[in-house]
């Protein structure tokens, strides 16, 4: 189901404003209310979009509804009847009838208050729950979760992400038919699956923030709408779930790191590193809020997860007036923790960096030297990059600039690159 785009009279483009911002707002309500109804998330998704196409083609004549959302609701109910009523195979079997008799009682309900029903907090979690299900590739759950949870389109998600649409919607079609296929269910999962799943609904919402926060590839250093979506869906995730301290640690981590968005680009539109950049411009209301957010998931749990741990390093960041007021030593000391807890060769490589502030660029450079020959950085334009920053600090410059030069040469980012070789000139220009 895709949006068509609006044209027409003034009137007309703004009646579809007025429903894409509806959509936007109430779409992930409206697909998690019907999953329940009909226990298949691919088909509450088309009915969904039928109630949507339904407005598009009503609301420009009637106007748009006092209550939109119960309006979709109320609209997707009918279509629901009618595809019932349609599909024959539906009444072949006892335990399907059964189903079609407890789904007609649920379809006849009165819409009264909130059109989606008293449960739609618990009809959310399960959607974003079955949206990342381990079931699905990793690829598939993110495309997914932005799709029925994020409301954005195959469009929006593809350019995103720099595929094809269609690449997008094959993952999204195959998504859903291996949740149907697998008799994934309806149902917030409990015990030592519900913290596996968890942590996959996590892993989503950060990958989708850490595209939009440092694109992988393009043009553009940053999609800040991305980051805009994967905040959105954290925060959405920290009401449904206000007890689980990693949730909060996310929201935290994303909150601050969100407040330097328009600090990372210079005027031109380059590359600011985070040392470089001028914090007066950082957004410090987002700033407080995921110091806040922080301070719920310490008073949650006796120890720090990987997100809250991760959280607490970018919160030194912010509480610290300039680069050389950041207090390095408490940095390093949370990613011995993080190593400790998640060891991996990105996490030694941010450790190397800290130490690099704390210690001297030596001591960073220590470390990289024992992960040159790690086989999941061979092509990691950053251990290239630390390296040209430390070579370049202890004046061997023109080893510094040949680091430098490998990193431009690894990265998929323009204005990534346009950083890198800026660096590599710099260090030419200066003799060792």
């Amino acid at each position: 189901m895709q949006k068509p785009h609006p044209n027409g009279s003034a009137q007309t483009g703004a009646t579809h404003d007025a429903v894409d911002a509806v959509w936007r707002i109430e779409s992930a309500k409206l697909i998690a209310g019907l999953t329940r109804i009909v226990r298949d998330v691919g088909l509450a998704e088309e009915l969904a979009g039928d109630a949507l196409v339904a407005a598009l083609e009503q609301w420009p004549e009637s106007g748009v509804p006092k209550k939109p959302a119960a309006w979709l609701m109320a609209t997707a109910k009918h279509r629901a009847i009618d595809w019932f009523r349609r599909d024959k195979r539906f009444e072949r079997k006892h335990e399907q009838l059964i189903r079609d008799l407890e789904i007609r009682q649920a379809l006849a309900e009165p819409d009264h208050g909130d059109p989606f029903g008293e449960d739609i907090d618990d009809d959310l979690l399960r959607l974003v729950f079955i949206a990342c299900h381990p079931v699905l590739p990793f690829e598939a759950r993110v495309a997914l979760t932005l799709r029925l949870v994020g409301g954005l389109t195959t469009e929006e998600i593809a350019r995103a992400f720099l595929v094809p649409a269609s690449t997008i919607a094959q993952r999204i079609v195959r998504a859903k038919r291996t949740l149907s296929e697998a008799r994934v269910p309806f149902e917030t999962p409990q015990g030592p699956e519900r913290a596996a799943r968890l942590s996959s609904v996590l892993e989503v919402i950060y990958l989708i923030f850490n595209e939009g926060y440092s694109a992988t590839a393009g043009d553009d250093w940053m999609r800040p709408a991305l980051c805009e979506d994967a905040l959105r869906l954290g925060r959405i995730l920290s009401a449904l779930t206000p007890d689980e301290p990693e949730v909060h640690g996310l929201v935290a981590l994303m909150e601050i790191q969100a407040s330097r968005v328009h600090a990372r680009t210079g005027a031109s539109g380059q590359a600011v590193p985070l040392l470089e950049q001028d914090r007066g411009r950082w957004n410090h209301l987002l700033v407080r809020r995921g110091l806040a957010a922080l301070q719920r998931a310490e008073a949650l749990g006796t120890t720090l997860g990987p997100y809250a741990l991760q959280a607490s390093i970018a919160a030194c960041h912010a509480r610290a007036g300039s680069a050389q007021e950041t207090d390095w030593e408490r940095i390093v000391a949370l990613y011995d923790a993080l190593a400790q807890l998640t060891p991996s060769p990105i996490v030694e490589l941010n450790r190397a960096v800290a130490v690099a502030m704390a210690f001297g660029p030596a001591a960073g450079l220590e470390i990289t030297d024992a992960l040159v020959e790690e086989p999941s950085l061979r092509n990691y334009p950053y251990l290239p990059a630390a390296r040209g920053d430390f070579l370049a600090k202890l004046g061997r410059f023109a080893e510094a600039r040949a680091e430098f030069e490998r990193a431009a040469s690894l990265t998929r980012n323009g204005r990534e690159r346009e950083l890198l070789l800026h660096r590599a000139a710099e260090a030419g220009r200066t003799k060792s």
